[in-house]
């Protein structure tokens, strides 16, 4: 690695330091107006904005499934500024009384929630994930330092660009969002940047995730892979399960909580072509265990229907494809997903309510659904704001990571003299 890169960066996150500690100054108000400023000039930047996604796009093929993430048009772009006025309308997470109490010797204990400090993402193409983690972090009183993939790198230094502009207007250092070099070098140095970034988020494939996980010196938190499964019970509403398999499949289906198996019981397999048919208007190849391929062998587009292998369970596909497991009993669904979730979402269909009460039990999930799409696995959509990512480890945050996420605490001890006894 280029010493000269190593020291510019280096240098570069200790001014990000120097301007995470001035971000405790600012009133709510005040973040606020930066951000629906940054909101309403993202229409007016659109042009700019386009046209560098332009050349990111044209640099990767259609067929790839990461292209529908890189992609920006006017819709998402008005889209995402929704989502930064969503966050500006959102109450701040800073000064949160979150326990107090006096000690009999009259000491006053409050903790309170505060930054993180600075934080860094690492992220593969998709250029919103600039404007959704700038807004959180700012909401949230922290400095961002940001590691784009070299597919969304012209979106992302347009979109930065944009951000820098609106910062220093309201007389706020640019230092505040740093987008590192495109080389992959850099993430090398950021992962190692202990005592500079205080936590870094991955975002992207598993294979991203597991080398951030084991290559960082930096506290990670693991946004990790979507492997989804729907369990269509024996008790299972048809019409309702057609919808919701739709609809996780093929609503986005390069997003992490896309469906990805169907797993149902042998007792409605003679539901199964019906369950399934709106899946071949859309060209959704399905891989079929032996009892499920025999089910649709008849009815589902034979170019469409393949017999399943064992690599097909536990795959996130980020396309049109969908295994379906056939199982003879609920404890049969829940031993399939437990040797193959990745914990990000997990959902039921069911009217039987001991059997959804035991699924939301037993499932080991960040999100666990009944009777519903998986695809609500999102900070907006739970009410958030925007999202940073989805957490599925366990330690400090698990599922949509938003504003409160984005902090931790500390305590402040008010006494009047109190010295502790030798």
């Amino acid at each position: 690695m280029s010493m000269n890169l190593k020291e510019t960066i280096i240098l570069k996150l200790d001014e990000v330091r120097t301007a995470s500690r001035t971000l405790v100054t600012l009133t709510d108000s005040t973040i606020n107006e930066v951000l629906l400023d940054l909101a309403g000039r993202i229409a007016p930047n659109a042009a700019a904005i386009l046209e560098a996604n332009h050349k990111d796009l044209e640099r990767m093929e259609k067929t790839n499934p990461m292209y529908d993430r890189l992609l920006l048009n006017e819709k998402r772009l008005e889209g995402i500024a929704a989502d930064i006025r969503n966050v500006a309308s959102l109450p701040s997470p800073l000064d949160m009384t979150l326990e107090e109490r006096t000690l009999e010797n009259g000491l006053r204990l409050r903790k309170a929630s505060v930054p993180m400090g600075v934080i860094g993402i690492i992220y593969e193409a998709r250029p919103n994930v600039t404007f959704d983690v700038f807004a959180l972090s700012l909401k949230s009183g922290n400095a961002t330092v940001l590691k784009g993939g070299s597919d969304a790198d012209a979106s992302n230094r347009a979109i930065v660009e944009l951000i820098h502009s609106v910062l220093s207007d309201h007389n706020l250092s640019p230092d505040t969002l740093y987008l590192l070099p495109s080389e992959r070098e850099a993430a090398t140095v950021m992962m190692g940047a202990v005592g500079k970034i205080d936590m870094i988020i991955p975002r992207g494939s598993q294979a991203l995730i597991n080398h951030v996980r084991n290559t960082a010196k930096v506290p990670v938190i693991e946004t990790g892979a979507g492997i989804v499964h729907t369990y269509f019970d024996k008790s299972g509403e048809l019409e309702m399960g057609k919808e919701i398999v739709l609809n996780a499949k093929t609503r986005r289906p390069s997003v992490c909580n896309a469906l990805d198996t169907l797993i149902i019981h042998s007792e409605r397999l003679g539901d199964l072509s019906e369950l399934c048919r709106p899946l071949a208007e859309h060209q959704v190849i399905i891989f079929a265990d032996e009892r499920a391929y025999l089910s649709l062998l008849a009815s589902y587009p034979e170019q469409l229907l393949q017999h399943a292998e064992p690599e097909h369970f536990g795959t996130e596909f980020l396309s049109l494809k969908l295994s379906v497991k056939t199982v003879d009993t609920l404890d049969d669904a829940l031993e399939h997903i437990a040797a193959y979730s990745s914990q990000h979402s997990e959902a039921v269909i069911t009217e039987d309510p001991a059997v959804k009460a035991e699924f939301f039990k037993r499932v080991d999930a960040a999100v666990v659904y009944a009777n519903t799409s998986t695809a609500f696995t999102d900070g907006a959509q739970f009410g958030l704001g925007a999202e940073i990512g989805i957490s599925t480890q366990k330690l400090h945050a698990r599922g949509p990571m938003a504003l409160r996420e984005l902090t931790t605490y500390k305590w402040m001890i008010e006494g009047d003299g109190q010295t502790r006894p030798a």
